[in-house]
C-alpha cells in the first residue's frame, strides 16, 4: 500500500494500526472557530484497538508514530491535484520536527480518517493546516516528556529535531520510534499548545518536492480509473435521450443474449455489466429504449438569459446548487437617492453562460460488496471531494448503516468543484450488487458533459453613480441564478444594495472553482471600469481612490508595477486591470490582448497576476495554483459555453467544447505577497476571478466596445 499517494487496500483502521505498530495517537480538541461537524472521530483505547463512535460536534484530528519513527497523518481532506498532500505534510513536519519524507498521509478514507465535510471552499490550508499543526506540536511535547521521564531530565533542557529528542546539556538523543515502541498512547490536545509563528518556519514557508511526484509522472500512481479488484467486471449505464425524459419502454433481449452480460434494472435505473469494457459498451449499444420527453418545454442556450431573468424564485438550493432561498438584499445607506443625485450614472446587464468542469479524469467508481455476520458491507473507491458525503448518499440509496459503508478516495484527476456527489459511486454499487461481483464504472467524456452539473449561468444587473472627482456614491447589484459568492463590493461605497435572486435552473448546476465569484467579479470590475471612463480617470487610479482596504491596495500596486501599467500598448492591443477578494485571498490581474478587428479574434499577449493569501506555506505550490487558476479562467473568459436546446447538450465532446489549449496560454507572471503576520488562506479559487474583467477591459481599450457577456469571444468578437 502506497499510503503517501492514496491507497486501494480494504485495510480497516484497527488493522492499519496493528500493521503500523505501537505508537502515539493524538486527539485534537479544536477551538470554537472550528466547532461543528468537520471532524468527529477519534482513536481511543491504550490497547491499540480502534473505536469509531457516531459523528459528534467535536472536531478531532490525529496522527500516529510507529516503532520505527514513521509518522502517519490522517485527514478527511483529499488530493485533487491542488497539492495539499504536500502542504499539509509541511504543516506536520514543521511542528513535529521531522522530515516531510518521513510522513505518510492517509486521506479521504471513511474508515481510516476523521470525518470531514469535504475539500472545497479553499478551506484545507486555513482549517486543516492549524488542526494538524496543533496535533503535531502536542505530539512533540509528549515525546519530549517521555524522553525526560526516561532520562530523569528537565524537559526544559530537551528539544526535538529531525525525528529525535535531543538533550542539549548532555548530548544524548533518542528517536521518536524508540520512545513510542510497544506503546499505544492517547493524548488530548489543548488549543493553547504553542505553535511556531510563520516568521520562524523552517519547513512550512519553503518549497519542497511534491510528495509522490515521481510516481505521478511515471504512471505508477493509481487513480480510480486505474484500479482493478479480483474478479472485477465493467459497467455502463443507460442515459435518457434528454434532460427530464422518462423511460417509456425497453427491449433488452439482445443484451441479455450476449455471453457474460448482466442487464440491471432497478426502478428507473438501467445498466449493463460485462467481463470487459468493450463488451459492456457493446451491450449498452444494443439496448432498445424509448423515452417520454419532459412535460415542460425547456429553454435553449439562445434564450436562457431571458428565461433566468424571469424564472420563478427557487425555494431550495437544489442538488448541486451553490445555495438556495432568497437571501435578501444587503442594504447600506440610500442607494436610490444617491443614484438620483449622482453627477454620472451608468446601468448595464452582464450575462454569464453555463460552463462545464471538464476534469482530466471523468467520474469513476469501483464498487465491491461483501458480507459477514452483521450483514452486507459496501466498499467504494471513487474520485470525490466529499468522501463522507458520498458515504451518506450510499447509506440512503441502499438502506445500510454508515458503519457498513466505506468510501476510499484514491486521488482524482482534478475536480474544480465538480465532484461533490456520488453519481458514479451509486451507479457502480447498484451494478455490483446485481452482478454479485466488483464493478468498475467510468463515465465517458460525453456523459461528463451531458449529466454532470455545470457552473450556473447568470444575469447580473448593475447600476452605479459617481461624482466628478471619481468617488463612487451609489451601487445596486442584482444577481439572477449564478450565485452569491463574493457579491459584496470591496470598494468603500456609502450607499449600496446587493441582492442574489436564486431561480429555477433548467440545467443541473452547482459548484465550480470560485463559485459565483468569477461572475460577480466580472460584472463588478467591468462596471467599475465604465465608471472610471465616465469621469476620465485611469482605471488603476480610480480603484485606488475608492478602496480603503490596505491589502487590496498593496496587491494592486505591486501587480501594476510588475506589469508596467501606464505604458501605452501597440496599435490593435489593449491592456486591462482588475482586482477582487475571495476566500480571504486578494487578487489583482493585468492583461494585454491583441485583437484582429477583421476576424474578431482575441489573443492574450501576457498576464501578470498578484496574490496575497497571508503567510505562504509552499511558494511553488502556491504559484502553480495561481497559474492554474488563470489558465482555467481563460476558457470561461473567452470561449467556453454549453450549447443546449430541447433538453439536450449539443456540444458534448471536446471537439465541440473548447477548453484552453497550449496556443491560448500567454506568458504568465505571478507576484506573491508573503504576509507572515496573517494566517494562511486557501489559494485554489481566488486567483481565477480577476482574469475575465481584466481581459474585458483590455478588449475595450483595443476596440472601443465593452464586452458584457462571458464568454467574450466565442465565434469572434462582435465589434
Amino acid at each position: 500500500m502506497s499510503a503517501r499517494q492514496g491507497h486501494t487496500s480494504t485495510t480497516t483502521r484497527r488493522d492499519f494500526l496493528k500493521i503500523a505498530g505501537g505508537g502515539i495517537a493524538i486527539v485534537l480538541v479544536a477551538p470554537a472557530a472550528f466547532a461543528g461537524p468537520s471532524l468527529d472521530r477519534w482513536l481511543d483505547g491504550a490497547d491499540g484497538e480502534t473505536e469509531l463512535p457516531p459523528p459528534t460536534n467535536q472536531i478531532a484530528a490525529w496522527l500516529h508514530i510507529d516503532a520505527q519513527g514513521a509518522v502517519t497523518v490522517y485527514t478527511g481532506k483529499v488530493e485533487v491535484g491542488q497539492g495539499i498532500r504536500t502542504s499539509l505534510a509541511q504543516h506536520v513536519a514543521e511542528e513535529l520536527r521531522v522530515p516531510v519524507a518521513s510522513i505518510v498521509m492517509i486521506m479521504g478514507d471513511t474508515d481510516l480518517t476523521p470525518f470531514d465535510q469535504g475539500t472545497f471552499g479553499s478551506l484545507s490550508t486555513p482549517q486543516m493546516g492549524p488542526q494538524l499543526r496543533r496535533a503535531a506540536a502536542s505530539a512533540r511535547q509528549l515525546l519530549i516528556g517521555l524522553a525526560a521521564t526516561h532520562w530523569n531530565a528537565d524537559p526544559a533542557t530537551l528539544s526535538a529535531a529531525d525525528g529525535r529528542v535531543v538533550d542539549r546539556s548532555g548530548g544524548r538523543s533518542v528517536g521518536y520510534g524508540a520512545l513510542t515502541a510497544g506503546r499505544q498512547l492517547v493524548e488530548t490536545i489543548r488549543t493553547d499548545v504553542p505553535l511556531r509563528a510563520p516568521a520562524e518556519w523552517t519547513v512550512a514557508g519553503t518549497t519542497v518536492p511534491i510528495v509522490g511526484a515521481r510516481d505521478i509522472v511515471t504512471g505508477r500512481h493509481h487513480y480510480t480509473s486505474d484500479l482493478r479488484r479480483p474478479g472485477m467486471q465493467f459497467g455502463r449505464m443507460l442515459r435518457p435521450a434528454s434532460i427530464g425524459a422518462t423511460l417509456a419502454s425497453l427491449d433488452d433481449s439482445a443484451a441479455r443474449a450476449l455471453p457474460g452480460v448482466v442487464v440491471v434494472r432497478d426502478g428507473a435505473r438501467v445498466g449493463v455489466v460485462a467481463r470487459t469494457q468493450d463488451e459492456a459498451d457493446h451491450a449498452l449499444s444494443v439496448l432498445r429504449a424509448t423515452w417520454t420527453p419532459a412535460p415542460t418545454a425547456a429553454p435553449s442556450s439562445n434564450d436562457i438569459y431571458a428565461f433566468l431573468r424571469n424564472a420563478p424564485v427557487a425555494t431550495g438550493g437544489g442538488r448541486g446548487g451553490e445555495g438556495g432561498g432568497n437571501r435578501g438584499p444587503t442594504l447600506i445607506g440610500d442607494p436610490e437617492a444617491a443614484l438620483a443625485s449622482a453627477d454620472h450614472r451608468v446601468s448595464a446587464t452582464y450575462n454569464v453562460a453555463y460552463i462545464a468542469h471538464v476534469p482530466l479524469e471523468p467520474r469513476a467508481a469501483v464498487a465491491e460488496w461483501s458480507s459477514d455476520a452483521e450483514g452486507d458491507k459496501l466498499t467504494v473507491w471513487t474520485g470525490t471531494q466529499r468522501p463522507f458525503g458520498v458515504r451518506d448518499e450510499l447509506v440512503r440509496a441502499f438502506g445500510l448503516s454508515a458503519s457498513r459503508v466505506r468510501v476510499i478516495m484514491p486521488d482524482t484527476g482534478s475536480a474544480y468543484g465538480g465532484k461533490h456527489f456520488g453519481d458514479a459511486a451509486i451507479e457502480a454499487a447498484a451494478l455490483a450488487k446485481a452482478a454479485k461481483k466488483p464493478v468498475k464504472l467510468v463515465w465517458t467524456r460525453e456523459e461528463e458533459f451531458r449529466w454532470a452539473y455545470l457552473r450556473p449561468a447568470g444575469v447580473i444587473e448593475v447600476s452605479a453613480g459617481v461624482r466628478n472627482d471619481g468617488t463612487i456614491t451609489a451601487w445596486t447589484f442584482d444577481n439572477y441564478n449564478s450565485g452569491p459568492a463574493s457579491i459584496r463590493p470591496t470598494y468603500a461605497i456609502a450607499n449600496q444594495r446587493v441582492e442574489y435572486h436564486p431561480v429555477t435552473s433548467p440545467l443541473r448546476q452547482g459548484s465550480y472553482r470560485g463559485l459565483a465569484s468569477t461572475a460577480n467579479n466580472f460584472a463588478r470590475e467591468s462596471h467599475v471600469d465604465e465608471l472610471a471612463q465616465l469621469v476620465g480617470m485611469d482605471p488603476l487610479a480610480f480603484r485606488l481612490k475608492n478602496l480603503d482596504d490596505a491589502r487590496m491596495r498593496d496587491i494592486l500596486r505591486a501587480t501594476a508595477e510588475k506589469f508596467g501599467w501606464g505604458t501605452r500598448p501597440p496599435a490593435g492591443h489593449g491592456v486591462g486591470i482588475a482586482c477582487g477578494f475571495d476566500k480571504n485571498g486578494y487578487v489583482a490581474t493585468c492583461a494585454e490582448v491583441a485583437v484582429d478587428r477583421s476576424g474578431g479574434s482575441v489573443r492574450l499577449v501576457r498576464v501578470v497576476v498578484g496574490f496575497d493569501c497571508g503567510a505562504i506555506v509552499n511558494p511553488d505550490g502556491l504559484r502553480n495554483q495561481v497559474v492554474g487558476g488563470v489558465i482555467q479562467g481563460i476558457g470561461g473568459a473567452l470561449f467556453e459555453a454549453i450549447e443546449f436546446d430541447s433538453g439536450v447538450i449539443r456540444n458534448a465532446h471536446l471537439a465541440q467544447y473548447r477548453v484552453p489549449r497550449f496556443a491560448d496560454i500567454p506568458p504568465i507572471e505571478v507576484v506573491l505577497l508573503d504576509r507572515k503576520d496573517i494566517p494562511p488562506a486557501g489559494a485554489g479559487e481566488a486567483p481565477i476571478i480577476g482574469l475575465a474583467p481584466a481581459v474585458g477591459s483590455a478588449i475595450f481599450m483595443a476596440t472601443g466596445t465593452r464586452p458584457r457577456a462571458l464568454p467574450m469571444a466565442r465565434g469572434g468578437l462582435k465589434t
